[in-house]
């Protein structure tokens, strides 16, 4: 079965708001001015041009699956979410690492490693930190990546 295809039919006020977008002396983000400039092109309506979405995925160099979900988003919620990124359905996690728990990251790994060891290993780290109570847990990863950003290394 194919997919869907979806007719954009702009209204003159619709018209008038992206070709605004697309003037030279506008400030809009390069997505923004690419998905109006689109949408005008692919326009059914009686004063658009009516591109196929081939022929705009040429002429503006966006692939043709980009352009359908482009009018899939202006045909079922409207021309300001085709316009703008959609948000983020989760926050960002929280850094387990601030500065200050890195330098004492740093400090551990750069004093005398344990007894009946020569120097100190990422898992002896990470065990060191959540031991202490910097840290609920700690993944090796962590502790590679901040002692690789902070040039320390542990040869």
């Amino acid at each position: 079965m194919a997919a869907p295809r979806y007719r954009v039919t702009l209204t003159p006020e619709e018209c008038e708001q992206l070709a605004a977008l697309t003037r030279a002396a506008t400030k809009t983000t390069g997505k923004r001015f690419l998905y109006a400039r689109a949408l005008l092109l692919c326009d059914r309506g009686a004063d658009g041009p009516g591109w196929p979405v081939a022929r705009v995925s040429e002429a503006l160099g966006v692939s043709a699956r980009t352009l359908e979900r482009l009018k899939q988003r202006f045909v079922e919620q409207g021309l300001d979410a085709a316009l703008e990124r959609k948000p983020r359905e989760r926050p960002p996690r929280k850094a387990v690492f601030d500065a200050a728990l890195q330098a004492r990251l740093v400090a551990l790994a750069c004093s005398e490693a344990p007894d009946g060891r020569e120097r100190w290993t990422l898992r002896l780290l990470a065990d060191k930190v959540v031991e202490l109570g910097w840290a609920e847990s700690v993944s090796l990863m962590t502790i590679q990546r901040t002692l690789r950003k902070t040039n320390c290394s542990l040869t």
